[in-house]
């Protein structure tokens, strides 16, 4: 494959998702040393774990119609 016809969304997906996961483990870690009150931020970073998925699985299904597309002629 190319690397003109290469998605650059699926590494932003991989990222977004990872430090998602970080921050959930993050979270998790907090809660368990004692921490109750977390700042607002923290939980809303945690959306990104599945706007990472979301971002992913848009990027693939785009490329999967993008390749059938390509062998249909």
């Amino acid at each position: 494959m190319s690397t003109s016809t290469r998605s650059s969304a699926m590494p932003v997906a991989v990222g977004l998702f990872c430090v998602g996961l970080v921050v959930v483990l993050v979270i998790f870690g907090m809660s368990i040393a004692g921490y109750r009150d977390l700042p607002w931020w923290l939980n809303a970073m945690t959306m990104l774990c599945p706007l990472g998925l979301a971002v992913g699985l848009v990027s693939a299904l785009a490329r999967a119609r993008h390749g059938s597309s390509l062998t249909r002629n």
